[in-house]
């Protein structure tokens, strides 16, 4: 009829300050949620008497996310982890929490201090609390993640590895001790159990572990990948740094890297000295 008006009733539109009430109300949850994530992890306090001289390099694609970090002690053994969850965000924030607490409940179990076996068991939870039987249609989530175990004297730790690696710098030689190439989660391998590597450890090795948010965020002048290669040169170069410069030149070189392009995944790398 000439002179109505359209109505947008049902059309999906919501007016400008209902959208912003309900941005704000869903940042409001994320940063809730945050804080929740950063208390499952590991305090600076925990971090400082367990590690020693160390950095945690921790750049969320979102506000949350799917990469966490994980430390404990134990009948004097320090366990540490690096783990990334499949997807960021949300989804990877749930993964992770799953991952916390199965660690939580095995290690502090005591049912087994192998650290192969310890990633066979994670893997086993997650397929249960996932229901992954190995169907086409079902999930594949899970988590690549790096374990290492060291003992009460610092002269040997334990590693095993689901896709990510851990590196040991010493003597100006970068060693990497590669893990299995399967994910913590159902895989086409088929639980085949993880590797237990046995590593002689020395005063002032530094230890790094990571995910793949460094190496594969895109950048540089063409717009690449970053790259395992230079991101090893990297350490390499910076090792016999302090730990908190190491993780301000690893943030202001990403962060150069970058340049304007769009963050792709959660960045997080961990390193820490023996003494």
């Amino acid at each position: 009829m000439p002179g109505s008006k359209k109505s947008n009733k049902g059309s999906g539109y919501s007016p400008p300050g209902q959208a912003k009430a309900a941005n704000q109300e869903i940042m409001a949850s994320l940063r809730y949620a945050e804080l929740i994530q950063k208390a499952l992890m590991p305090s600076d306090q925990l971090l400082k008497r367990l590690l020693g001289e160390h950095f945690i390099f921790f750049m969320p694609k979102e506000v949350i996310s799917g990469d966490f970090y994980w430390v404990t002690q134990k009948d004097l053994q320090t366990y540490i982890v690096a783990a990334d969850c499949t997807g960021h965000g949300v989804p990877g924030a749930l993964m992770s929490i799953l991952g916390i607490s199965f660690l939580n409940e095995i290690v502090k179990s005591g049912r087994t201090d192998r650290a192969g076996r310890i990633l066979n068991r994670i893997r086993e939870k997650i397929m249960e609390a996932l229901h992954q039987t190995g169907n086409f249609d079902e999930s594949k989530d899970g988590m690549d993640l790096a374990l290492c175990i060291i003992n009460r004297d610092r002269t040997s730790m334990q590693f095993a590895g689901a896709n990510n690696p851990v590196y040991i710098v010493r003597n100006e030689t970068l060693i990497e001790i590669k893990a299995d190439k399967m994910p913590v989660g159902i895989d086409a391998m088929f639980e085949q159990p993880f590797t237990a590597h046995d590593i002689r450890i020395v005063k002032n090795d530094r230890v790094y572990l990571f995910s793949d948010g460094y190496p594969d965020q895109f950048g540089g002048p063409a717009g690449k990948k970053f790259k395992y290669r230079p991101f090893k040169q990297l350490l390499l170069d910076i090792h016999q740094k302090d730990m908190q410069e190491q993780h301000d030149i690893l943030k202001e070189t990403m962060i150069s890297w970058m340049g304007d392009n769009e963050q792709v995944d959660d960045i997080l790398i961990m390193g820490f000295t023996i003494t």
